[in-house]
């Protein structure tokens, strides 16, 4: 069975290799040496706009208007160089589940078939992103007159290169039969979805069962990395079932990567990345370890209170996810804890941090639907902690079922002393709050500050500050960048066709007249938005259908808030629950597991999380007690 990080292709042995392999396979590892030195590099220079950004405005008082016009575009070809990193490393998640119980000579064949499904959408999507950089190129910038063809051109570079490297690791490794053999079935399924098309064009919105249910699933199911089943699933979607233009794919991949809030998950990757390579990240564990690590479950504990604590800062969950897990995970499966429950933790935490403020989500919210995101902000903390709670249950309950080392109970001066050496990085989660609530920093930018003081503190206080291991993590976090983007980049142009296709109407129009009333309404509301967090990225569905459930709720007697924060709760279960929540795929990046290890250890926590949002929905006072 496969593991999420897989080491690159190997190539044949020398005595076994044609002279063509040999080629191929070492213009490959030469191909990726370039990558990798330019991604870890363009890591250091977006730590380097934005430190600079926040100098200027909060020291010099000097405010730099075209940073995020540059540190966007910076950003841009960082995800995309890391997603050509993350795929020579097979870092793209994907699910080997059904492909664990096939014999070795079918099991070649089936991952021949899925790398060809990735070429294959790479291969089409050349000319539609080279076609975008030309009609994006007089599209200037407002600041700094770039084009906005250089980031679309960074799509259009990571989809040509991405395709060259599948090509050479093929090259390298498959024998020339079966190369054939797939060549021949892929050629035989085009050429009937060909003829099919006039057919599938008179199916109209069935199409959508077709392309996004049955397809995404059988995708999935042969081993085709997640990211790359949401895009072909919707690249053939647009060809055999409608006449848009591809480049709405391409265009959609770029917008989808555009956000500048975005620029947190690849600065918080690297953050949690330099904790744990300059030892800071180990301090913080064996302090926690001997507060908590002698009761049962008690690292569980204290990665639900680090969540609890940091996120909603960046108000990217993928972010807030990167800032914990790599602190605390590594010590975690060091200590035998199951690294499915780890996922699972990890997941259904950060889904029920999300009502947590300051978040992105919540000032969204409030700006579609009016309501006050003062009353948001204090209507979000005990529905999290009630979460919190239900999951520190699941957390005692599993681990009972373990064998996890537990640390010896410590006495007061060893305590005291791994105080004092965990305590730099203890306060980082309150420093790098206080730097987004006093305004020295936003939430973007917030994660420099973390990374500048962890080298600082690296330097001067512990005097170990790891030169080779640094740098391992700048391509580290370029490549789990790249992958984590990709999954966001590519869901995104699958929701934008599922909302163009008229689904989002139709389930509004059947929602607003069921029967039932306030409960009935809530219920509903409950299991479609469990199902659009799995099928669209949080904030597009808040979008749209913010605006036309909340006066519905509203006129039903439920209050604002409370309605947001079932809101929430239940969009964070649908986008990380497996199969079709990316976000879960997004936390087994993060974690490094399997998504197939991890699947069915998320139904306890997952559970938990369930009968959190049962109790939200049920006691309207526990959203809104801090309420004026």
């Amino acid at each position: 069975m496969l593991t999420v990080v897989d080491k690159e292709i190997e190539a044949p042995q020398a005595g076994e290799r044609t002279r063509f392999q040999a080629a191929a396979f070492a213009l490959d590892r030469g191909l990726g040496l370039v990558v990798d030195v330019v991604a870890a590099i363009l890591v250091l220079v977006e730590v380097a706009i934005l430190s600079t950004t926040v100098v200027s405005r909060y020291v010099l008082n000097q405010p730099v208007t075209w940073s995020d016009e540059l540190a966007s575009l910076v950003f841009l070809w960082l995800g995309m160089l890391g997603t050509v990193g993350a795929l020579r490393r097979n870092e793209h998640m994907r699910l080997t589940l059904f492909l664990g119980n096939l014999r070795p000579q079918t099991r070649a064949v089936v991952d021949l078939v899925a790398t060809a499904c990735v070429a294959v959408f790479l291969a089409l999507l050349v000319g539609p992103t080279l076609r975008l950089v030309e009609q994006d190129y007089d599209i200037l910038s407002a600041d700094l007159g770039i084009p906005a063809a250089y980031g679309v051109a960074a799509v259009s570079a990571s989809v040509i290169l991405m395709l060259v490297s599948t090509a050479l690791r093929v090259a390298a490794s498959v024998p020339l039969p079966r190369f054939l053999t797939v060549l021949v079935l892929t050629v035989a399924v085009a050429g009937g979805l060909m003829l099919a098309k006039p057919v599938l064009l008179g199916l109209g919105t069935l199409n959508l069962h077709i392309f996004f249910l049955f397809g995404v699933a059988f995708l999935i199911a042969i081993g085709v990395p997640i990211a790359f089943s949401f895009g072909l699933a919707t690249l053939l979607y647009f060809v055999f079932a409608t006449r848009l233009p591809l480049s709405v794919i391409a265009g959609r991949m770029n917008e989808g990567m555009s956000s500048v809030i975005l620029l947190t998950i690849p600065l918080f990757i690297f953050l949690g990345l330099l904790l744990e390579c300059t030892g800071l990240a180990r301090r913080i564990v064996d302090f926690l370890a001997m507060l908590f690590g002698h009761f049962r479950g008690g690292l569980g504990y204290v990665l639900l209170m680090a969540m609890y604590l940091v996120s909603g800062i960046s108000g990217a969950k993928a972010a807030d996810m990167a800032a914990v897990g790599p602190v605390l995970i590594p010590e975690m499966k060091r200590r035998g804890m199951r690294e499915g429950d780890l996922v699972a933790l990890l997941a259904t935490s950060a889904a029920m941090a999300e009502t947590i403020p300051p978040s992105l989500v919540l000032i969204i919210i409030g700006s579609v639907t009016g309501v006050s995101i003062s009353a948001l902000f204090s209507g979000g903390l005990l529905p999290a902690a009630v979460a919190a709670v239900m999951l520190s249950v699941a957390v005692y309950l599993r681990s009972g079922r373990d064998h996890v080392e537990r640390a010896r109970e410590a006495r007061g001066r060893a305590i005291g002393l791994a105080f004092l050496s965990a305590l730099p990085g203890l306060i980082l989660p309150f420093i790098i709050r206080a730097a987004v609530l006093e305004g020295v920093a936003t939430a973007t930018e917030v994660a420099t500050i973390g990374i500048l003081y962890i080298v600082v503190v690296a330097l001067l206080i512990y005097r170990y500050f790891p030169l080779r291991r640094v740098a391992e993590t700048l391509v580290a976090t370029a490549s789990m960048s790249g992958a984590i983007l990709l999954i966001i980049a590519l869901a995104g142009a699958m929701s934008w066709a599922l909302t163009q296709s008229g689904f989002s109407r139709q389930l509004v129009a059947v929602l607003t007249h069921l029967p039932g009333g306030a409960a009935g309404f809530m219920a509903v509301s409950i299991v479609m938005f469990i199902v659009l967090g799995s099928a669209l990225e949080g904030i597009p569905a808040i979008v749209l259908f913010g605006p036309l459930l909340f006066p519905a709720a509203k006129a039903l007697g439920i209050n604002d808030v409370h309605y947001a924060m079932v809101v929430l709760l239940s969009m964070g279960f649908g986008l990380f629950a497996p199969p079709f929540g990316y976000g879960y795929y997004t936390a087994c990046a993060i974690a490094r597991v399997s998504p197939d290890r991890a699947m069915r250890n998320m139904v306890p926590y997952l559970a938990a999380l369930a009968v959190a949002i049962i109790l939200v929905a049920a006691v309207p006072w526990i959203s809104t007690a801090f309420l004026p």
